[in-house]
């Protein structure tokens, strides 16, 4: 519906923070994150800068029956939209912890890397992922699959609290003891049931671990990935890892040895005694020459040194399957279509789940039987795109065979999070108990402009 600049100038009196429509100087920046391929198109943007804010905007929204979108990094945009209000949380960037209790309360801007530096200083880790500057929220309530994963589970397994304005306007804090059905499907759903402000999680006692990345050139791709997924078959929890296959661009930014390579890059992190992580490596490393060997002892607040992940906005497609096993077969049939001489080249990982990932945790996280995640991710342009989609989908027909059918809601972004798609990360049962909360809480699905369960 169009609205009058009176209306968007009563909404800017209403909230401390900035209110951008599509004329402002400001608007294009402020709708675009990390994800710049298929940005959304908001009618009227709200930069909040607290919870008051959220609340003002919500309800401006649901007077004017207009959906609401909430971005902080923008890593992972769900949906692109036309119209609706978008609020941004990139100025919420309140980090408490608490030593005592070992816990960190941070609002809805955080990322990760704020969490990290004020839990070190407590020897304490947040269970955050692979990219420091993604927002620390989002993760949490999505799953969140990090470094820590097979010892301590997903991040939304250590959700102790979340402050929301659901679609009624009101703040809430939810807590087991308050609303344990609304916390639970928080923990895997959250975006659906109304805006997040705020996260209380436990914190790990970690200040240190052995970890890094093993980069191999590419006549090593195939016995790499052979050599690591054998030895996934017997690790300890401590151990978590994954591995990428990763055509880097000949720039002097880079390396030298990674310069103009596609290279397999496994990525390392032992929770425990340095001894102890070096013995459990040595068959990867025995495999050949590195490139480059980063994998030693390092701080916790060096933990965005293993993958080395891109920090700068980029255009990209990205898909994602739950696999049941990683075996041979399923190495030569994923080589043949995205190893170093595919026509189109991609970044391509596969992870180790297992573990504590694999234990019920009283939350919607869904497939927890999996062994291994596997995504694709592929730079575009309008002129690419159609390509890259083409083998995306190609990639995902043929690794069927070792599917589970399932998907990880956090690789989940723009044309891969539709309905569907969004489904398959929950396992069926806990789906239709979302979907009845979903009418409970947002019945008119204000909030679609995510990873949407629809309330009907």
């Amino acid at each position: 519906m169009s609205m009058t600049s009176n209306e968007f100038a009563a909404l800017s009196d209403r909230v401390q923070g900035p209110v951008f429509v599509p004329s402002d100087a400001g608007y294009d920046a402020e709708r675009t994150g990390f994800q710049t391929f298929g940005r959304r198109r908001p009618q009227v943007v709200v930069g909040a800068v607290d919870a008051d804010d959220v609340r003002a905007a919500v309800e401006f929204a649901a007077a004017r029956e207009l959906p609401v979108a909430v971005q902080a990094t923008g890593h992972g945009i769900p949906a692109e939209g036309e119209g609706g209000l978008l609020i941004t949380t990139n100025r919420m960037t309140g980090v408490q912890i608490v030593r005592e209790r070992r816990t960190a309360w941070f609002e809805a801007g955080v990322p990760w890397s704020a969490v990290i530096e004020a839990a070190a200083d407590a020897e304490l880790a947040p269970l955050c992922g692979s990219a420091p500057h993604v927002g620390a929220v989002s993760y949490t309530l999505g799953g969140g699959l990090g470094h820590l994963a097979r010892r301590y589970g997903y991040a939304a397994d250590h959700v102790r609290t979340v402050d929301i304005v659901t679609a009624d306007g009101r703040l809430r804090q939810i807590t087991a003891e308050s609303d344990p059905e609304l916390l639970w499907a928080l923990c895997g759903a959250g975006g659906n049931f109304g805006v997040v402000t705020g996260v209380e999680v436990e914190l790990m006692p970690v200040s240190s671990l052995y970890g890094g990345g093993l980069y191999f050139d590419a006549h090593l791709i195939g016995e790499v990935l052979r050599a690591w997924q054998q030895w996934t078959r017997d690790l300890p929890e401590e151990m978590t890892s994954s591995v990428a296959l990763v055509p880097f661009p000949d720039v002097p930014a880079l390396p030298e040895p990674l310069r103009g390579r596609h290279v397999v890059h496994v990525r390392i992190a032992h929770v425990g005694d340095r001894a102890a992580g070096e013995r459990l490596v040595e068959p990867l490393r025995a495999v050949g020459e590195p490139l480059i060997d980063s994998v030693r002892e390092m701080p916790y607040r060096e933990v965005g040194s293993i993958c080395n992940d891109p920090v700068q906005p980029m255009p990209y497609l990205t898909a994602n399957a739950v696999l049941r096993d990683f075996d041979d077969a399923a190495i030569k049939t994923l080589l043949g279509l995205v190893g170093p001489d595919a026509p189109q080249q991609c970044v391509v990982e596969v992870r180790h789940l297992g573990g504590a990932l694999s234990r019920p945790a009283g939350n919607c996280v869904g497939n927890r039987d999996a062994a291994y995640v596997f995504g694709v991710n592929s730079v575009v342009d309008d002129s690419t795109a159609a390509v890259a989609r083409e083998l995306q989908n190609q990639v995902m027909r043929e690794m069927a065979p070792w599917s589970t059918g399932g998907r990880f809601l956090n690789f989940l972004s723009g044309e891969s999070a539709d309905v569907d798609k969004v489904r398959e990360a929950y396992d069926e049962a806990d789906y239709q108990r979302l979907v009845a909360l979903k009418r409970t809480y947002d019945p008119t699905n204000r909030f679609r402009l995510n990873h949407n369960i629809p309330p009907a």
